[in-house]
């Protein structure tokens, strides 16, 4: 048998999962149950789209729950204070002059679980991410994306 999967997370991406898993323990179950129990008031449940739709819900929130277990049961909490501001790693901020838009952008690499490019939280495991890990300041990277290659000067390495 394969061993589980580890999810590497920072100490704000576990409590994130922590607070998601509660609030669909706690909150959506309670959401969902009423909705199943007025849709089982309309009656014959073979033309009921409100119940199939609640018991959907219900079968994704429960996967989800499952999901959100599992990360947090197989989950290695990166510690700060081992987040070296010498070369980037998973915690690192890393302040980067990107060459083919010309401009300064700054990620937090992250494990893939707590990801969020809209944050500019980039995985460890994304191109970008892969291409940074374990670089130093003054380090010029190249990283194949799907438009072509971009190119990273990494200006400043340091930790929240």
């Amino acid at each position: 048998m394969s061993e589980a999967k580890k999810y590497i997370m920072t100490y704000e991406g576990v409590k994130k999962l922590e607070d998601e898993l509660e609030f669909l323990k706690t909150v959506k179950r309670k959401e969902i149950t009423e909705k199943i129990k007025v849709a089982l008031g309309y009656g014959d449940l073979s033309e009921n789209s409100e119940y199939d739709e609640a018991k959907n819900e219900q079968a994704f929130t429960e996967g989800r729950i499952i999901q959100l277990e599992n990360m947090l049961k197989n989950a290695e909490v990166v510690d700060e204070s081992d987040i070296s501001t010498d070369v980037v790693s998973i915690g690192s901020i890393v302040k980067v002059k990107d060459f083919e838009l010309d401009e300064e952008d700054e990620y937090t690499i992250v494990g893939s679980a707590e990801a969020d490019p809209m944050e500019n939280k980039i995985s460890n495991e994304s191109p970008v991410g892969k291409a940074l890990m374990r670089k130093k300041v003054g380090d010029i990277v190249e990283v194949s994306v799907p438009g072509g290659t971009n190119k990273f000067e990494i200006l400043e390495i340091r930790r929240d």
